[in-house]
């Protein structure tokens, strides 16, 4: 345990009292946090920080250090110590549930996305001055070329059959087509960077207008329509997709208070069918690790529908949100993530924020 810092001092009671029992779980496993780490495919940062009290692990989580204890002593898990660390792991995930710490999260996101975008814009100057020097040095040989097949004899069959006979010349032709394929593959690593700064300002965008929304009331009310409509319109859709009917409860009960309509499914099969047989979704809440269909491709099917494609994917994860889960989810078509345990606040935030702009781009395009 000597690679563990001391617990917080400014932890609430609640989370000092889970991770004193997470700690005391893991001694009894008789191994570095490293090497645990490894053996569950964690990241070893993540993982200290579930046992240091400054980050609320995943239920799983939890529930495989009991396993693999019990394991390493040839006993079993009871009951009773079940239902005693869920008690705590309950009260800790209440304490922590909380407007400030939902901007804790969603200030952390922003942190990450403006990091990303900085880094891509850093990538971009340099990728751009390197394909302006190779424009350049092409340029150069052209006049170089020229200059070359000016002073070739007049004689000549054709100017070009006897300019690429020419050792000289086929060696800076040979040159030059060289740094037309650098020129192409830097293109196409700018315009990559480029989008990849774009995506991370726009994540950037949307994370503030979530910070915004945490502040307001609890309730997190939409923002009125900018003009009043001459007919009802019907309330937007929040799809909801987790195979464990607790999660969906559970998020049920935390999107209730939001002025939307929630359709809820349970496979990433099921999501795609509810695609087909409902409109005006707003977002779509889906769990990254589903049996049969996972989020990742349930994204994939998504975006390639043209009905669908535009509609906002956030990915829910128990995996932790590092920088190998997120690029791949957004890869995949998500734009936003969250991890389990999910916190109230900012789930609302989100879908809230989501809402927002589709109510916005609808009023703006009512037949669209």
């Amino acid at each position: 345990m000597g690679e563990l810092r001391p617990l917080g001092e400014d932890l609430t009671q609640e989370s000092r009292a889970l991770a004193e029992v997470l700690r005391k779980l893991f001694e009894g496993l008789e191994v570095s946090v490293r090497r645990y780490a490894a053996r569950r495919r964690r990241d070893p940062g993540t993982f200290s920080r579930y046992l240091n009290g400054t980050r609320l692990p995943p239920w799983p989580v939890v529930m495989e250090m009991l396993t693999d204890l019990a394991e390493h002593r040839g006993t079993t898990v009871t009951a009773e110590t079940i239902e005693f660390v869920r008690e705590l792991y309950g009260s800790a995930f209440d304490a922590n549930s909380s407007p400030k710490h939902a901007v804790q999260i969603i200030e952390q996101q922003l942190a990450d996305a403006d990091h990303v975008s900085r880094r891509s814009s850093v990538r971009g100057d340099v990728l751009g001055d390197a394909l302006l020097d190779r424009k350049h040095r092409i340029a150069d040989l052209e006049v170089r070329l020229n200059q070359m097949e000016a002073t070739l004899t007049a004689e000549r069959e054709r100017a070009g059959q006897l300019a690429a006979a020419h050792p000289e010349v086929s060696e800076l032709l040979g040159e030059r087509d060289v740094l037309r394929q650098e020129v192409t593959r830097l293109g196409n690593e700018l315009q990559t960077a480029q989008e990849q700064r774009a995506n991370a300002e726009a994540r950037c965008d949307l994370l503030e207008r979530q910070l915004e929304a945490v502040e307001r009331p609890a309730a997190l009310p939409l923002l009125p329509l900018p003009q009043p409509q001459p007919t009802p319109m019907p309330m937007p859709k929040v799809l909801v997709v987790d195979d464990q009917p607790d999660n969906l409860l559970a998020m049920t009960a935390v999107l209730e208070t939001l002025d939307q309509e929630l359709v809820t499914v349970s496979s990433g099969r099921e999501a795609l069918k509810a695609l087909l047989h409902h409109d005006d979704f707003a977002v779509i809440i889906m769990d990254v690790q589903m049996p049969e269909m996972d989020g990742y491709e349930t994204a994939g099917h998504i975006k390639r529908r043209p009905r669908n494609r535009d509609v906002p994917i956030i990915f829910l994860t128990a995996m932790g949100v590092d920088p190998e889960h997120t690029a791949r989810g957004y890869a995949a078509g998500a734009v936003d993530y969250i991890s389990k345990p999910f916190d109230p606040w900012a789930l609302r935030a989100k879908v809230a924020v989501f809402t927002e702009i589709h109510l916005e781009r609808r009023v703006g395009n009512p037949t669209g």
